[in-house]
């Protein structure tokens, strides 16, 4: 089951969204806010697996918002405006609508949602890819080409063995949850290795692809427990 929620300053606009979601199987509408500090406050303690989110708003528009989120999750964003399209997508947007909704046109982006969750999830089932959305697509880097994750901001940076990184706007803790813990080790706050590729592990620091990446105490007692140093 999809959990999601719709934020907009309209009330008209988030009861035609409400019975939209009523009609696809798979799919629940958990909350609707006009409000955006108080949508804020639930995304940022509960689960949300998709958002249905309005770009012109009173206080904050849609995008400034989605960005500030903690958590990473789907979003749909809906809007009267054409102009916001490719402001919408460079921060990952599923799919962008425009207003107003039909529902066939309402359904097509939350299909398209299943799939981009499905992929994630077999993906993470059979730890074969990692699946990120950056530069307009989405990406699904096959795990043995990873070589590390270094986190930057709200973004991070995939190294890869052979081809351009992949800079792609997540947290690293929704980073590792997609990744199986047996192949990648967290060193430090901003740095996740890929074992395999690792080429030596040093008291403060472990070389990998010719850079050297520091180990934060913190994580030093995994570090050496999982290269058995």
């Amino acid at each position: 089951m999809i959990k999601a929620v719709a934020i907009d300053d309209e009330p008209l606009a988030l009861e035609i969204l409400e019975s939209f979601c009523e009609r696809i199987d798979g799919l629940k509408l958990e909350k609707k806010f006009t409000s955006q500090n108080e949508a804020q406050r639930y995304i940022n303690k509960f689960e949300v697996d998709l958002l249905f989110l309005d770009i012109q708003m009173p206080r904050q528009n849609g995008i400034e918002l989605y960005k500030s989120l903690k958590q990473e999750t789907k979003v749909i964003f809906t809007t009267a405006h054409s102009e916001f399209a490719v402001e919408g997508f460079e921060v990952r947007a599923s799919d962008y609508i425009l207003k107003p909704i039909s529902f066939e046109r309402f359904k097509e982006a939350v299909e398209r949602v299943k799939q981009e969750l499905q992929l994630e999830l077999n993906n993470v089932r059979f730890n074969t890819h990692l699946s990120l959305r950056a530069d307009y697509k989405l990406y699904t880097i096959p795990l043995e080409q990873i070589l590390f994750i270094e986190a930057m901001d709200d973004y991070v940076k995939v190294k890869r063995l052979g081809k351009p990184t992949v800079v792609a706007r997540s947290t690293m803790k929704g980073i590792l949850e997609k990744l199986p813990e047996a192949n990648f080790t967290r060193i430090h706050k901003s740095y996740i290795v890929n074992n395999s590729k690792v080429e030596a592990v040093k008291a403060s620091c472990i070389e990998i692809a010719g850079a050297e990446l520091p180990i934060r105490n913190t994580y030093k007692e995994q570090v050496l427990s999982q290269f058995s140093v």
